[in-house]
């Protein structure tokens, strides 16, 4: 796979997804973020796709998948892989729709958090422990949140997973949590993404992307992007620790399956203007 290949292969996977959009049904009474559709909606349903991914390079997804620069880089390198459970964090306000992300922070707060952050969910023990998510030392071991009968996992857990279990089939990251379903009752945001599967196979690592739900204009390219940049950390991290496994292991499949991809009916139009006749 060439990275020109796989710039094709992207360029062809969005126009397909913008045919679809123009021959898409409005769904009428929509919410967006928890809240009621500021406009009609259209929306294109389970959408799958696999693109195979070329190698390392960073610079060849920023430019296939052109997703929102630095904001992408600097939210996830500062928050979604720093190991803290962070929200609301800093680098929400230098993205392109921050004052709409503005207006779902948590009220009677000095920095008001959101309902979830990324972050909290990729860090899940010490989640709430501190007013801004960064842990202000290292928490001793075996700490942390519980679940049931065993305490709770997080992206190092599923490194470790991996590390222990090159083949295992166990290795998943969820983002959707049970809570998700009592913020729903209360009408809260809550996560877009449902979680991540690694899987290695023939000297390849491929990552299965579960979506319930994302706008194709305002999320779709970042999503796609720090998602590949997620199997891209949990690789070097599996390489570091473990180099005589690992150090050989390429980038593999990644794979979507998206319940609801959609934009505002406006969007459509704006889209069907570029359109030519």
């Amino acid at each position: 796979m060439s990275a020109k290949t796989f710039r094709a292969d992207v360029k062809s996977l969005l126009a397909d997804l913008e045919a679809r959009f123009l021959k898409a049904p409005i769904v009428t009474g929509a919410t967006w973020q928890s809240i009621k559709a500021p406009q009609p909606m259209v929306e294109v349903r389970n959408v799958s796709f696999t693109l195979d991914l070329p190698g390392t390079d960073l610079e060849v997804y920023r430019k296939a998948l052109m997703p929102n620069l630095p904001w992408a880089d600097e939210h996830f390198v500062k928050e979604r892989v720093s190991g803290d459970p962070i929200n609301p964090g800093t680098t929400w306000r230098i993205w392109p729709y921050s004052r709409s992300a503005n207006t779902h922070r948590r009220e009677g707060e000095q920095d008001p958090q959101f309902d979830h952050s990324y972050a909290e969910r990729y860090w899940p023990k010490f989640a709430g422990a501190t007013p801004t998510g960064v842990l202000e030392e290292t928490p001793p071991e075996g700490s942390g949140r519980q679940g049931y009968r065993f305490p709770y996992g997080d992206l190092d857990d599923l490194v470790e997973v991996l590390l222990d279990d090159p083949l295992t089939r166990q290795a998943y990251l969820p983002i959707w949590f049970p809570e998700d379903l009592g913020a729903c009752r209360q009408h809260k945001r809550v996560p877009c993404t449902l979680g991540y599967h690694f899987i290695l196979r023939e000297g390849r690592l491929h990552c299965v992307y579960f979506m319930r739900s994302c706008d194709y204009i305002r999320h779709f390219r970042d999503d796609l992007y720090l998602t590949i940049r997620l199997l891209l950390w949990v690789l070097d991290q599996c390489s570091l620790a473990d180099p005589a496994k690992w150090a050989d292991v390429l980038p593999g499949d990644f794979t979507v399956h998206l319940t609801s991809l959609h934009m505002f009916e406006s969007d459509r139009n704006a889209l069907l203007k570029t359109i030519p006749d």
